[in-house]
């Protein structure tokens, strides 16, 4: 049950993290907008929980010039 949409989830924001533009990557806000585009609802704290879990940074630091 819910580990199998953990996991779903945690899968999807690295395919979103992985194609989003490095230049401009996205906030916390927007990956749980691009959750809810695959059908998820998810809350932004939780998807803040999940990122830090899976050692992905905040938006800013994932930024490349």
């Amino acid at each position: 049950g819910d580990d199998v949409s953990t996991r779903l989830i945690k899968q999807a924001l690295k395919e979103i993290v992985d194609h989003e533009d490095k230049r401009h990557p996205l906030n916390d806000e927007k990956m749980v907008r691009a959750l809810e585009e695959r059908g998820f609802n998810i809350a932004r704290r939780t998807v803040a929980k999940y990122r830090e879990q899976m050692g992905i940074p905040v938006a800013r630091l994932r930024r490349e010039l």
